[in-house]
């Protein structure tokens, strides 16, 4: 759909060819003919099946409890400190750290859905203004998709095609960044979306509601009321500056009920009489201190998501395989007959919008449909419009939310929710109709290949991009504008400057002078990852132990992928062969007590060599993918 382009960042140049064609492999030999099978066998088959789908419909239902799970540790480990970030009013009025402080207390509690609405309830009390909390609107956006971006690291493993699911999860990522770095600007310069959004709510007849739709709630609710249960009112209240609840836990522990009863004297008249029970879940007459609990949640749901990860990864393969794969990729990502091949993407789009609608959570949405965009049923052109789509409906929840708002909280509510659905939408109509400018599914790309590569590179994007990047930013405008536009501004001239050379190295390198046609002026560690990955390669080997497991584990270290030619079959054995050798060891001699040879001279010339040999196989599969 696109053609090949380099990564707009000199680190990366040189690693890789971005071509998306290389994450629609799905094995195209697999099952390509199918012999008939005894009557016994169709048997095994059609009630293996029939346990199957139960099974993969209970597994969704645990995914989605331990997302509920997280959410709710997130909150108790972070949701003060969440709370007492906003009430940091001379912050917030600076745009930049508004976007940051969304990033952050989205990340910290895990709910998109919770930050709205501590933005709605400072609006709505006058604390905050609609004006500064549409940057943290904007950031709430961005850190709502480290949920699937997490799910995406969990489910990868050594197979290059695997990083797909890395690829997907990211491009909801790359689509927010880049419509926050265009809207935030516009919006800072003009109020676009404060003043689109005051007109609909001007002109729109407003009535409130009695509550907003819990659909997806209602079936999981008995389940993680039983585990946890939370006061969520409570991290709203410290964000208002109520102090009654500061040292109050989010824990609840008590359940209030009111009986009401009718006593018949001379003159009837009711009285009533409140009494307090215990709430039922696990952690009820607990002792523990909030983070604690958050901690052991957090430990929990983690384990939890991986495994019901794990199980429907590997329980989708043996179910989508064969030709019910072929039908499956076919029916989804197959495009209408011209000239309507470009409505299947809305048609994708308004499927991603309804249902998240219907799970009412975008985060729920978008990390269920990333193992599937994993194992090759969805590919990322088709998962891009379905993301996008996600981000309109939490839209359509959050504003049902505010009509449930009392009347005169309601435009003030309203008109927030608003900005949101404004925000996504207008990122939609710039990153999606016209085919070349949707840049998020080419970043998404660089970023799974470049995973594919470096395997530590997911653990590193998701601190920076999630974690360090957000700090830095953040502790910047604290200093002040000065010294946010003194270390900013260069930065910012820098990678555009980087990105205009890379895009001319590329396609017109003759108008370059002969010192920026390409990047080997600089140190190696400035234009490529390969050094840092040596030293984390050095420091796994550092710490092995000629054990039984050491040549599975110095192989996947080394190669990065089970699929191997079969002279890599025995590279581990080699390179402890030559450390023996080195060494004057004998074959049958361990090695325990003599850790220092990985620091050998010749021992890590073998290794060297054997990654030599592992860059070039892997630039050899890279374009044998971008052929295919």
């Amino acid at each position: 759909m696109f053609g090949c382009c380099s990564l707009p960042v000199p680190f990366l140049q040189g690693h890789f060819t971005i071509n998306s064609a290389s994450f629609k492999h799905i094995d195209a030999l697999q099952d390509l003919i199918m012999e008939p099978q005894p009557k016994t066998q169709r048997v095994k088959t059609v009630v293996s099946t029939l346990c199957k789908i139960p099974l993969l419909f209970l597994l969704l239902y645990l995914f989605v409890c331990s997302l509920d799970i997280l959410s709710s540790a997130f909150q108790l480990a972070g949701g003060r400190v969440a709370g007492d970030i906003f009430q940091e009013n001379a912050i917030l009025s600076n745009p930049v750290a508004g976007l940051v402080v969304g990033i952050l207390v989205t990340v910290l509690v895990q709910s998109s859905s919770t930050s709205t609405s501590i933005i709605v309830s400072l609006v709505s009390s006058g604390l905050l203004d609609v004006q500064s909390a549409i940057p943290i609107i904007m950031g709430s956006n961005i850190g709502t998709s480290v949920t699937n971006t997490i799910v995406a690291l969990m489910q990868a493993d050594r197979n290059y095609n695997d990083f797909r699911a890395f690829a997907g999860a990211t491009v909801h990522d790359c689509f927010n960044w880049l419509s926050v770095l265009v809207l935030l600007p516009l919006e800072a310069a003009s109020g676009l979306l404060r003043r689109t959004s005051q007109l609909a709510v001007d002109t729109l007849q407003l009535s409130s509601e009695e509550e907003a739709p819990e659909l997806l709630k209602v079936l999981t609710e008995p389940l993680t009321m039983m585990i946890i249960q939370l006061d969520r009112s409570a991290i709203t209240a410290i964000a208002l500056g109520d102090q009654t609840v500061r040292n109050k836990s989010l824990v609840k522990h008590w359940c209030q009920s009111t009986t009401v009863k009718f006593i018949l004297q001379n003159c009837t008249g009711p009285s009533w009489k409140r009494t307090s029970i215990n709430g039922r879940h696990l952690f009820v007459d607990c002792s523990l201190s909030d983070l604690v609990i958050g901690l052991i949640l957090l430990a929990c749901s983690l384990l939890v998501l991986c495994s019901c990860l794990i199980l429907l990864v590997k329980l989708l393969n043996s179910l989508l395989k064969g030709q019910v794969s072929s039908v499956i990729n076919k029916v989804i990502n197959t495009d209408f007959p011209f000239p309507f091949t470009w409505l299947a993407g809305y048609m994708a789009l308004l499927v991603g919008a309804g249902m998240t609608f219907l799970v009412q959570s975008s985060s729920v949405f978008t990390s269920a449909i990333t193992p599937l965009i994993g194992i090759g049923v969805i590919n990322i052109e088709r998962a891009y419009p379905l993301t996008l789509g996600s981000n309109l409906g939490t839209t359509t929840t959050a504003i049902l939310a505010a009509l449930a708002s009392p009347g005169d909280k309601l435009a003030a509510a309203t008109q927030v929710a608003l900005c949101h659905f404004f925000f996504n939408l207008l990122g939609i109509l710039l990153w999606y109709p016209i085919p070349a400018s949707r840049l998020p599914i080419r970043m998404a790309c660089a970023l799974g290949k470049c995973t594919a590569r470096y395997r530590w590179f997911a653990v590193l994007y998701l601190i920076l991009c999630f974690l360090l990047f957000p700090s830095l930013v953040f502790a910047l405008s604290v200093a002040g504008w000065k010294v946010m536009a003194g270390v900013g501004v260069p930065m910012i001239i820098l990678v555009i400057s980087g990105v205009i050379v890379n895009i001319l190295q590329a396609r017109m390198p003759g108008c370059l002078p002969r010192i920026l046609q390409n990047w080997e002026f600089l140190p190696i560690w400035m234009t490529s990852l390969q050094p840092l990955d040596d030293l984390i390669t050095r420091m796994t080997l550092l710490k092995e132990d000629c054990c039984e497991d050491f040549r599975k584990r110095l192989r996947q270290v080394l190669v990065g992928c089970e699929k191997l030619p079969e002279d890599w079959v025995t590279t581990a054995t080699v390179i402890r062969e030559t450390g023996r050798e080195v060494l004057g060891v004998s074959s049958g001699q361990r090695t325990d007590d003599k850790e220092t040879w990985w620091w050998n001279e010749e021992v890590h010339k073998s290794i060297q060599r054997k990654r030599l040999t592992r860059k070039k196989w892997d630039s050899e599969r890279m374009e044998e993918s971008q052929q295919e």
